[in-house]
């Protein structure tokens, strides 16, 4: 009789251990579910959403950045500063337009179009002024787009300028010849393979790529001559492609006087509430951008040996 007592005993105390555990697991599966669900609702509801916008209203300074490199694919995308300069010239509160800089530069065909939009605003609305405002740097693009301004202001230690065109690349031929690697390309077009890296370098192919460099330089050279007038000092350097302080770039005739976003709107356009017109991702596009970064670490994680970190 005790034995069976005993028995009864152990099998009443693993069936409530395993019926604890049971409950245990569903609550665990109800709360990872439940929070999947809150992480999917709020994804999508991030997507779907609107984007809000800066409350506008009254007279105000309208801004528009170009922050980074310009590229027909990042926040400073010719498609993204176009549609802020719209809209900025758009809104009948406008008193006058920041461009605020900070670019090393970029692409020329992007650069180019920004300016082309520039001037195309600027002479259906000639009543509203435009500034351009250079913060750590202007150079090539950037200052490209800058020169489309009514005046270009500066910090002493802002670095403006590399007015120029680069193409570069490697040569790996030497390399080659080390490891015993041959190149075998084909062609239907003798040039077709133009500036091949792994080949020897072409000297006509070569006087062509600097003969496209030059028209390049030009049309750059045309733009600032255009935009900067009488303003700039003739200097044998000046096209070269070197930079300069944004102290020397006023002596050069680069910019036209010291002054941040808030001096210009303030003493300058005479209207010191500032509106941003900037075209930034909402929550979801940072989301997203941050969620593709964090999968191509994880990717490279498994595809390539760990590193060594000191933490």
């Amino acid at each position: 009789m005790a034995e069976a007592d005993w028995e009864r005993g152990v099998i009443e105390t693993l069936a409530t251990a395993a019926l604890r555990e049971q409950r245990r697991a569903r609550r665990w599966g109800i709360f990872f579910k439940l929070l999947g669900f809150a992480y999917l609702t709020i994804f999508l509801f991030l997507i779907i959403s609107p984007r809000l916008d800066d409350s506008i209203s009254g007279k105000h300074t309208a801004m528009v950045e170009v922050l980074g490199v310009i590229d027909s694919k990042g926040d400073a995308s010719a498609d993204r500063i176009t549609a802020a300069l719209q809209s900025a010239f758009k809104d009948k509160n406008t008193q006058g337009i920041i461009l605020r800089i900070n670019s090393p530069g970029g692409s020329p065909v992007q650069a180019g179009i920004i300016y082309d939009e520039i001037k195309r605003l600027r002479g259906l609305n000639p009543g509203i002024p435009m500034y351009a405002v250079v913060e750590d740097l202007c150079a090539s693009g950037g200052y490209y787009i800058a020169a489309a301004a009514d005046k270009i202001y500066v910090d002493k230690a802002s670095i403006v300028g590399s007015i120029g065109v680069i193409m570069d690349g490697w040569g790996f031929t030497g390399t080659m010849d080390k490891l015993g690697i041959e190149r075998r390309v084909l062609t239907s077009g003798e040039n077709k393979a133009f500036l091949d890296p792994f080949s020897p370098e072409d000297e006509k192919q070569k006087k062509h790529a600097l003969t496209m460099l030059n028209e390049i330089h030009q049309q750059f050279i045309d733009v600032v001559r255009k935009g900067r007038g009488k303003r700039l000092k003739e200097n044998p350097d000046l096209f070269s492609g070197l930079m300069w302080t944004g102290a020397k770039s006023i002596e050069l005739g680069l910019s036209d006087g010291f002054g941040s976003v808030d001096f210009v709107a303030r003493e300058v356009i005479k209207a010191e509430d500032i509106v941003d017109y900037t075209q930034k991702d909402n929550l979801a596009e940072r989301f997203a951008k941050r969620f593709g970064a964090t999968m191509a670490r994880a990717l490279a994680s498994l595809l390539l040996q760990p590193e060594v970190r000191l933490r």
